[in-house]
């Protein structure tokens, strides 16, 4: 095994310079060692104008306070609940793009990358090291950055794919065995549930399967039990596809491409997830590059991708990024996917979320909230699914996809967006409860 030499955190941040751009690894990888470290030299006004790239992450964002205006200025791929408050205040910012291209911006110039700050599983005898539950943007910002910090810590699990990387990558190591931040998940509530049951009942045996975290895809696997050789091919996965990997419904035996391995770019679950996937060659953990290259999705056969989203108007827009003009989180890799499956051979794309919200607001409108960006457009969904039932919304004009629309709409809401509807479309328009 090559013998690496271990600095301090405090150490190993004094290579940011101010006007900097740094990467952080991403959600249960962040490593808060190194941005703690960083904040103590903003704390010290050593530093300004420093900005700080990354996707979602798990634990702490300092950096986001406005205690750090002028010091340093997030400009992440996605907006977490960690930094949700300071974006929508203009203190933090947002970096509005397709989740498979953010290492793009990277490999392509569009941003520099200064310091890309990591963290990795211990060195093994062949002078690698894994990148674990990050590789998304993570290794092309690696490949590009000027310097690479990465925290060495053991409870990085091995895992496998374009996670490995040799330690000559790697300027500075920093030693920290603080365990991975875990997610926490609720569990489905009923109209949780009959989501999931719309859904699963769209999933075919045989299927590839993309979807996100949250209680909507624990209720869609809850139903898979009895379903036969299912595939991953996703972003990321979480607990929810463990009980189908040991009951033997999840073993890719029908994919074409990755056949007998679940594909994913990170992972955010427990440490149950984590330990899952720790020298595990049935996952291949993949530069975001190739999980969300819509063509590559393509490839594998009953590509099902589920997604959600913050509000669908009666035409089939769909916003899951914002609330009108406050962002809320992100793209991602919706529409990667939602077009991935729509060319795969047998695929389907569905959209699926509560009819209403918490507070009762219907999640379906006459028209997006002003402000609101459209993720998913009218031209590229296809089914739609609320606890109301499911449609398809592919090759349907304006009117029939009002009514089909307003069907799985909540009632309470359906009254008025049948107005709303008939005003639009004009006398030849009426929804047929």
């Amino acid at each position: 095994m090559q013998n690496i030499q271990f600095i301090s955190a405090d150490e190993a941040v004094k290579v940011v310079k101010s006007g900097d751009h740094i990467h952080l690894s991403s959600v249960a990888s962040a490593p808060q060692i190194l941005i703690r470290a960083l904040c103590r030299r903003g704390d010290a006004g050593e530093l300004k104008d420093v900005r700080i790239h990354h996707l979602h992450t798990e634990g702490e964002a300092p950096y986001a306070d406005p205690k750090y205006e002028g010091i340093f200025f997030h400009q992440a791929f996605f907006v977490g609940s960690n930094v949700r408050k300071s974006v929508q205040a203009g203190y933090a910012d947002y970096i509005p793009i397709l989740l498979g291209e953010t290492q793009k911006l990277y490999r392509a110039g569009y941003l520099p990358c200064n310091v890309a700050m990591i963290q990795v599983s211990p060195v093994d005898e062949h002078g690698f090291v894994s990148l674990g539950t990050s590789v998304d943007a993570t290794l092309a910002a690696i490949e590009c950055a000027e310097h690479v910090i990465a925290v060495v810590n053991k409870n990085v699990p091995r895992s496998w794919g374009d996670a490995m990387i040799p330690v000559s990558m790697i300027d500075l190591f920093v030693e920290d065995n603080t365990p991975l931040e875990p997610a926490h998940f609720s569990e489905p509530n009923e109209i949780e549930k009959a989501i999931g049951i719309h859904c699963a009942n769209l999933i075919e045996d045989g299927a590839t399967l993309q979807m996100g975290i949250g209680a909507i895809p624990n209720a869609v696997l809850a139903q898979l039990g009895n379903h036969k050789n299912l595939g991953i091919h996703t972003e990321m996965f979480a607990d929810g596809v463990l009980p189908l990997v040991e009951k033997g419904v999840i073993n890719g035996a029908n994919k074409a491409i990755d056949k007998g391995k679940m594909v994913a770019t990170f992972l955010m679950g427990s440490q149950t997830c984590y330990d899952f996937i720790d020298d595990n060659p049935m996952v291949l953990m993949k530069d975001v590059a190739y999980t969300n290259d819509p063509f590559i999705i393509a490839q594998n056969p009953k590509v099902t991708a589920i997604n959600s989203a913050l509000q669908v108007d009666i035409t089939g827009q769909v916003c899951a990024d914002s609330l009108g003009t406050k962002f809320y989180s992100g793209v991602g890799g919706q529409m990667d996917f939602t077009y991935g499956a729509s060319r795969s051979e047998g695929g389907k794309a569905i959209i699926a979320m509560p009819s209403a919200t918490n507070k009762g607001i219907s999640k379906i409108s006459a028209i997006l909230t002003p402000g609101a960006g459209v993720v998913t457009s009218r031209n590229h969904i296809h089914w739609l699914v609320t606890e109301y039932g499911a449609i398809n919304l592919y090759g349907k004009s304006l009117q029939e996809r009002a009514k089909l629309i307003i069907g799985i709409a909540h009632p309470d809401a359906r009254e008025e967006l049948d107005r709303a509807a008939f005003e639009r479309f004009g006398p030849h328009f009426h929804f047929v409860k």
